[in-house]
């Protein structure tokens, strides 16, 4: 059993850990081609991030949410709908909450005031629709701040001023 399991099937009900299990082979087919910037598999980046969320003591959902969270972004043809068809409604508006936060097809356009006024506005309508979404954002960028050093110092550099004007 991994470790995400064996501590989460400690603080929610089996049926919730039967829903993880299938998150997290669904998660590892997703992103099973994928590598991080370390050259490890991309997946210990979700389970990360589901580890802080339940650190954090965050429910069942949200813990499921962030381990699906990179799924519609970066999977290959994953669509919302399927999520929820998997998972459920909840855990699919967290996701495509995270999704349309991360993503902005304008933002390489704008300036950096710009920049940070969009996001701003975008983790402000995210509060207003479920304050998870933002909590499993922040979770995503803690982990990424954390294993920064397989960048590029210009990479780390641009990452490290990013979360600081926006987060």
């Amino acid at each position: 059993m991994d470790r995400l399991t064996a501590a989460f099937e400690k603080k929610f009900p089996k049926e919730k850990t039967e829903l993880l299990e299938e998150a997290i082979n669904f998660a590892k087919s997703v992103h099973a081609d994928q590598k991080r910037e370390s050259q490890e598999p991309y997946y210990i980046h979700p389970e990360a991030v589901a580890l802080i969320l339940l650190d954090m003591d965050m429910d069942a959902d949200t813990v499921i949410a962030g381990l699906l969270h990179d799924t519609v972004e970066d999977g290959h043809d994953i669509t919302v709908e399927q999520i929820a068809q998997k998972f459920g409604k909840d855990i699919a508006r967290m996701v495509d909450g995270v999704t349309k936060l991360t993503n902005s097809n304008l933002s390489h356009m704008l300036s950096k005031e710009d920049r940070q006024a969009e996001n701003l506005r975008k983790m402000f309508l995210a509060i207003a629709n479920d304050v998870r979404v933002v909590v499993i954002k922040l979770a995503d960028r803690l982990h990424n701040m954390r294993t920064l050093g397989y960048c590029s110092k210009e990479k780390r550099v641009r990452k490290a001023r990013e979360t600081m004007d926006v987060y």
